[in-house]
C-alpha cells in the first residue's frame, strides 16, 4: 500500500463508475462491507493524503463487491476520478480487526514482481481475484495483463524484502 499510513488497512479497489448519480463498484479485499463502522469514513489517497469518504449508501453485489455512494462523489465524472484507487480503512473503524502483528495477505502483493521458477521476471503484480477456492494475481506482463492461478503448491518463495514473489508456473501459461 504505497504512500498509505500504517495506521490504514487497504479494504477495496474502485473497479468502476456507475451509473450517472456518482456511484462506483467497489471489489473487496479480505474485509467486506459487513465489517467496516459506516460511522466512520473511508479513505482514499489523493496526493499522498489520505482523503476521508463517508458511505452514504451501498448495496452488496455478490460476496466480494458492492456499489457505494460516498459523501462528496455526486456524478459520473466525480466518480471517473476514483475508477484505480485503492479504498482504505483506520484499522480501528474495522469491526473485530485487532492490533496483532498481521500475516501477508494476498493484497499485500499489489506492486511486488512475480518471478518464476527460474527465476526470471515475469511482471508485476497490480490486482488480485478473491475467486472461491481458486484466487488469481492480476499480473503486467509486457503490454498485457495476465490472470495467473495463486495456490500454495505454487509458491516457490516469498521474498518480503525484496518485495518479490516466486511461484512454480504451468508450462504453457505464457
Amino acid at each position: 500500500m504505497s504512500g498509505a499510513p500504517s495506521d490504514f488497512l487497504r479494504i477495496a479497489r474502485v473497479l468502476k463508475s456507475y451509473g450517472t448519480e456518482g456511484e462506483i463498484l467497489a471489489g473487496f479485499h479480505e474485509t467486506g462491507i459487513g465489517d467496516l463502522n459506516l460511522k466512520e469514513p473511508v479513505f482514499i489517497m489523493f496526493d499522498g493524503l489520505p482523503v476521508p469518504f463517508f458511505i452514504e449508501s451501498y448495496k452488496e453485489k455478490g460476496t466480494s463487491k458492492a456499489l457505494l455512494h460516498l459523501t462528496g462523489v455526486n456524478d459520473l465524472t466525480d466518480a471517473e476520478e476514483l475508477v484505480g484507487k485503492d479504498i482504505l480503512a483506520k484499522k480501528d473503524s474495522i469491526i473485530g480487526a485487532s492490533d496483532e502483528e498481521e500475516e501477508l495477505s494476498v493484497e499485500d502483493l499489489i506492486g511486488w514482481s512475480l518471478n518464476d521458477q527460474e527465476g526470471l521476471f515475469i511482471g508485476e503484480i497490480i490486482d488480485y481475484e478473491p475467486i472461491p477456492g481458486n484466487p488469481c494475481l492480476y499480473v503486467k506482463h509486457g503490454e498485457e495483463t495476465v490472470m495467473i492461478p495463486l495456490h500454495d503448491d505454487l509458491i516457490i518463495d516469498i521474498d518480503e524484502d525484496a518485495k518479490t514473489l516466486s511461484l512454480d508456473l504451468p508450462e504453457g501459461l505464457f
